[in-house]
């Protein structure tokens, strides 16, 4: 039926059953892996745990936008990105702390932690695939879920290095990179929700309003 508004409601639907999945999932998976984390003295598993917070929180938001206006959703995407970013030198400064500490960390419980986290956020990249070209809260999603991927792998890359060179310096590194990388997503998302803004700024058309 023409102008129902049906496939913009379905639309929306689907998006709050995606989000609700990815919110749900990396909750738990931060709640368990900050405790592993912490326990195994690992930088890398406690800066992946935050960044799994982080995107808790972005899902938190997106879920605000979902059925709102083009701008609303700008806006989210924006705090969003600000948000990243907050955490992402939150982890920085956690890096920096623990250059001066002595705790060694436990390759296993990093490679095992990482393996896990890894299987979830695949799952929750499965779950958005078919939103990754679409409104710009969910490209932002996107972003956060294959940022998420590589940040795993990168754990399971720093066990393996910490047991075979009997070094915590792989996962300070692998810690380090997960910042960067938490920032970089930051920065894209920011650029991405101020292209938008401006974007409906200069159309102003129905889907802005």
């Amino acid at each position: 039926m023409s102008g129902c508004g049906c496939e913009v409601e379905l639309k929306d639907t689907q998006q709050k059953h995606v989000l609700y999945w990815l919110l749900g999932i990396n909750v738990v998976m931060f709640l368990v892996e900050i405790s592993v984390g912490l326990i195994a003295n690992s930088t890398a598993l406690i800066a992946d745990s935050i960044d799994m917070l982080a995107d808790a929180i972005v899902y938190i938001i997106a879920l605000y936008a979902v059925s709102r206006s083009l701008i609303h959703k700008a806006n989210a995407a924006l705090i969003s990105g600000y948000f990243q970013l907050a955490l992402g030198l939150l982890i920085t400064f956690d890096i920096i702390r623990r250059l001066f500490g002595s705790a060694e960390p436990s390759s296993w419980f990093m490679i095992g932690m990482g393996f896990i986290a890894l299987v979830a956020n695949i799952i929750c990249l499965v779950l958005i695939r078919k939103h990754n070209n679409g409104e710009v809260h969910m490209r932002a999603s996107w972003i956060f879920s294959a940022n998420d991927v590589i940040a795993n792998l990168g754990v399971i890359a720093a066990g393996i290095l910490v047991m075979w060179l009997e070094s915590r310096w792989p996962d300070i590194l692998i810690g380090s990179l997960i910042a960067i990388l938490i920032i970089r997503g930051s920065y894209l998302i920011i650029t991405d929700a101020k292209k938008t803004k401006n974007s409906c700024g200069a159309n102003r058309s129905e889907s802005c309003s």
